[in-house]
This record gives C-alpha cells, structure tokens and sequence, in this order.
C-alpha cells in the first residue's frame, strides 16, 4: 500500500500498524474482485452507488466517447447537449413540479446547494429571518461545512467545529427504539407513531419561531443508524406541516434515489412531494461523479423571472462526460427494468434476512427496497446494545474483516446503534440474496460466540 494514500474516513493509524488495506481492482456484475484474485459480494453497492453492477461496458464506452467529442465545459452561462437532456429527463422523473436541475459534483455539493437556495429563496420572497434548517438525529447529510452541520451525528462534527449556526434536531423514525425517544408507548402502533415523530418537527419549527425556518432535511429512508423507512402517513403529515410554516421540504435522495427504493425518487416511492430533491450516487451508477439539487418551479420563479443570481456553482457540476454517462444509465434501467427487478425482489431479500433474527445477536432487521439494516444486539429482550469499545472491537475489530474474508463487502457501522448495512447493486438476484443472509448468519453466529 502507498504512504501517500490518505483513505476516507479511516484510521490511518490503524491502517499502517496493520495489515495492507485490501485493494479491489476489478468488479464484474454485483461482485468486486481483490488483488488476490477472490471473488466478493459487492453488499454495498460500492458505497450505494453502483446500481446497474460493475464493467458495464456500454458505460464505460459512453464516457469515452463523450470524451472525444467534448471532454470538458462548464455550464456557468453556457449549456452542452448531454447537460440539456439530462435536465430535462430529471424533471421528467422527479414528481409534481420539480423541473429545474441543479448539477453538482456529488451528494454534499447537491445539499449545500439545497440550503443556499432555501435561504436565497427566502430573501427574495420578503422573508429573510428564515435561514435555519430542521434535520433528524444521527442522520447523514454530507461532509462540507454546512452540510456536516445539517448532519445529526455529534461524532463526526466535534472536530470541525463551530460549523454553520442555525440548524436543529428532531427523532428520526426508529420505532425499535421508540422507547429511548419517549415514545415506547406508540411502539405497537406505527401510525401514532408517525405522527408523533412529524409533529416533533412542528414543536421544533414553532420552537424556533416559524419566521425564522427555512427547510426541512429528510432522507426517504434514513441511512445513519441503520435504514429506518417512514412509518405509514409521516411523509403526508411532515407536508401539511412544512405547508402550515411556509417551510420548505428537501427531500435528501443522495442514496435513495435511482432505484435504490424500487423507484426514480423515494419521495415517489412513498407519494410525497418535496420542494427539493437531493440526488447523486446512483444517478451515473458511479460510472462518473455527478450530483443534483431537483428545485420546484415556485421555489426557482423568483431566480428565473426576475435579474436575480443564484451565486453558486461548481467548476464540475454537469460535466459532459458525467452527464452522458448518466443518460446510458437511465437508458439501462428502462431496457432492463431495474426498478421493477428491485420491487420484484424486495419481499424476498427482507424474507431472507429476516431469518436472522432467530439469532440472538440480531435485534431487528429493517428498510425497503434493495436498502436495509440489521441492528446487533446483546440482549433481545431489553435491546441492550453494544458501546464504546466493545462495539468497536465488535463491528471493526471483527465484523468488517469477518465478513469480507467470506466473500461480502457491506458496512458495519455504529454511528448510532451497531447496525450491519445492506444495499447490493440492483442487478441482484434470489440467489445472491440468499447468498448474502447465508455469510452474514455464518458470521454473526461466529461473532457471538466471541462475544
């Protein structure tokens, strides 16, 4: 492994007191290859990404060929064809009228690019006191300065500090843990539930003063903590809510949007209509990087009707070669009905894991779509959970190694509770999925009898 290598979000410590960091260096299908020429699941899609699976050749060969013709433009006052198109089958896509695309670079670019426009948007409609934003707690939502502060994980913002004042935290939608939100008594009936978790982002708003709020980030089905999808109504009522406040609804995509949940957009998914949509991963199947900020014609009337700049912008965003490769990838998943292939597939994948929790170290298992988690417990009856140390020796110290060195690259992650995270590439089959639950159970069985 080269010295001059600095991973993401690794202990780089660890890493050179240790064992080489494995080095994948080919991928075919919904599997990755290592330099020791094994064969391993690709659980994770990449990092969520790779939806139509690896060495797509028609991919590849898109981006060389736009490459030849037009490597590089930049969209600031000037539109080449492969952007054009790709904005108008976006908003073709995205529902009710979310019809103006902003290009990033990646999923953190497309959520700062969201909170800028909500607080421009504000000012220009007579109201600048609302500047401030409402996410939900341990949710993710990007790395930049004022993404990382929208974020809800305490962890990964100490050391930054102080970020951009003004945003807020609300319960996300973990109803396993309803109990350690104060909401045990709603734990049998998810409905209630939901309300009870959308009117805490009203108590939050009006906490605040509605004058002064000017968005609500939420992911479709929360990634950090371990996939929790909305209970049934909480979408509608967070609407009718953010409606009442004159608050916009962003709805952050980065991971759930292209096929992720079964469909283009989860808000789709779940009948929602956001004013913005997050989106990047999935969008070229990682192909090439690429992001957007999906915004709403009232939300962009003020921008295109009157002489008022959006001041914002990415040197990459909308890059030539991004965007074709991103026009391929929708191709793809229309010829192959990969959204129908994952709605197909989704009761057997959550049917295979749940098998799992006849497991004592398995607590619950849950999400939607090709997207789920599996939080790890000590006890089953009081969902007694694994800290500090311990969790760490758990899911670093074993899991990852473990899991990988049985053929499947997923994440085991304890921001939050410890949770084992699944999202294979969308091309998955019966077969694999069984595959998949059968390394996790041989590993996990070996996991508590360490423990």
């Amino acid at each position: 492994m080269s010295d001059n290598l600095w991973m993401h979000f690794a202990d780089m410590s660890a890493v050179h007191a240790g064992e080489p960091a494995p080095s994948i260096v080919r991928g075919e299908g919904p599997y990755i290859y290592d330099s020791r020429g094994r064969r391993i699941i690709d659980g994770l899609a990449g990092l969520f990404v790779v939806q139509a699976g690896h060495g797509r050749e028609e991919l590849a060969e898109t981006a060389a060929k736009q490459a030849r013709e037009l490597a590089f433009f930049p969209i600031w006052g000037y539109t080449h064809p492969a952007g054009v198109e790709l904005a108008e089958r976006l908003a073709a896509l995205a529902p009710g009228d979310l019809n103006k695309v902003f290009f990033t670079t990646g999923g953190g670019e497309a959520v700062e690019t969201a909170w800028k426009v909500a607080k421009h948007y504000f000012k220009l409609a007579g109201k600048p006191g609302k500047h401030k934003v409402v996410s939900r707690s341990v949710a993710y939502h990007g790395t930049t300065q004022g993404a990382l502060s929208i974020t809800g994980l305490p962890g990964l913002k100490a050391p930054y500090e102080p970020l951009v004042p003004s945003t807020f935290r609300v319960p996300n939608t973990n109803i396993y843990r309803a109990d350690e939100q104060g909401a045990g008594h709603l734990a049998d009936d998810p409905e209630a539930y939901g309300r009870w978790a959308a009117d805490e982002i009203e108590r939050a708003i009006l906490a605040e003063g509605a004058d002064t709020v000017a968005a609500v980030f939420l992911e479709p089905v929360q990634n950090a903590g371990g996939c929790f999808p909305p209970p049934p109504g909480y979408f509608a009522r967070v609407r009718e809510i953010c409606d009442r406040h004159d608050v916009l609804l962003v709805s952050d995509e980065v991971i759930c949007a292209f096929g992720r949940l079964g469909s283009y957009f989860g808000a789709s998914r779940y009948g929602y209509r956001p004013d913005i949509i997050t989106c990047a991963k999935g969008m070229t199947s990682g192909y090439s990087p690429i992001g957007a900020a999906i915004i709403s014609d009232r939300i962009a009337e003020p921008f295109y009707a009157g002489r008022d700049t959006f001041l914002h912008g990415y040197t990459f965003g909308g890059h030539p070669v991004s965007a074709a490769v991103a026009l391929a990838n929708l191709d793809l998943f229309e010829r192959e009905r990969l959204n129908a292939h994952v709605l197909a597939h989704q009761d057997v994948f959550r049917a295979e894991l749940e098998t799992l929790l006849d497991l004592p170290i398995v607590g619950d298992v849950r999400g939607d779509g090709f997207f789920y988690g599996i939080e790890l417990v000590k006890d089953k009856a009081t969902k007694e959970t694994f800290e500090g140390e311990e969790a760490d020796r758990l899911l670093r110290g074993f899991l990852s190694t473990a899991l990988f060195e049985a053929g499947l690259y997923c994440r085991a992650d304890d921001r939050g509770d410890p949770v084992v995270q699944l999202a294979p590439p969308l091309v998955a089959d019966r077969a694999l999925l069984t595959e998949m639950t059968q390394i996790l159970r041989s590993v996990l069985q070996e996991a508590w009898k360490r423990i």
